[in-house]
């Protein structure tokens, strides 16, 4: 069975929300604790990556069986998030084969979703397998083989991982995800997919 940890970006300072994004209450916990638990279910290593607020937000996942890395630079975007985590990861699990890459605000995946990507990986593969929505918007939840891993170090600014699988079309291997993808940036997006998701639950 390959080994690929799974890497919860939860660094961001939730600007446009207004207020921190991982204290959302999500049904019965915080968003951050939905999150967690829901990769937690694949029986995969995960990984979170904080940022803003970390001390305050830390020890509200303290209580899982997982790995937190603190990404002091946060405020230079996703890019430095991904990098900081990679190289946390790398580190922590040298015979990692891959790496899945999430991030906090699509709080509508599921457990099903993220199996479907690791059971979709071969190792050797030199893989990238990336999330699509029905409309072809393509990107996280995405696992990356380990031969990217220098690549995804390198990120800065707000260079997403999208950069780095556009620069290997011919690795990509799309898995449609129906409308599960859709993130939150807003008070008015979060109460929209709240409602949807305790219409699911």
């Amino acid at each position: 069975m390959a080994d690929i940890p799974c890497l919860l970006l939860a660094a961001g300072a939730s600007s446009r929300m207004g207020r921190a994004k991982q204290l959302l209450p999500w049904g019965e916990c915080t968003l951050l604790e939905h999150q967690v638990q829901t990769l937690l279910k694949t029986g995969n290593p995960v990984v979170v990556v904080l940022g803003h607020r970390a001390d305050q937000i830390q020890p509200i996942i303290d209580k899982f069986h997982i790995k937190i890395c603190i990404n002091k630079l946060w405020k230079n975007g996703m890019g430095s998030s991904i990098a900081h985590g990679v190289e946390y990861l790398e580190k922590e699990f040298p015979e990692a084969d891959g790496v899945l890459i999430t991030q906090l605000d699509q709080p509508l995946l599921t457990c099903s979703h993220f199996e479907k990507i690791l059971s979709s990986y071969s190792p050797e593969a030199r893989q990238i397998i990336v999330s699509q929505s029905p409309s072809g918007w393509q990107g996280v939840p995405v696992l990356f083989d380990r031969v990217y891993f220098g690549e995804l170090e390198n990120l800065g600014g707000d260079q997403g991982a999208r950069k780095v699988f556009r620069s290997h079309a011919d690795a990509v291997q799309t898995l449609e995800a129906g409308n599960i993808l859709e993130d939150m940036d807003t008070p008015e997006t979060y109460q929209k997919l709240l409602d949807r998701y305790k219409r699911l639950s």
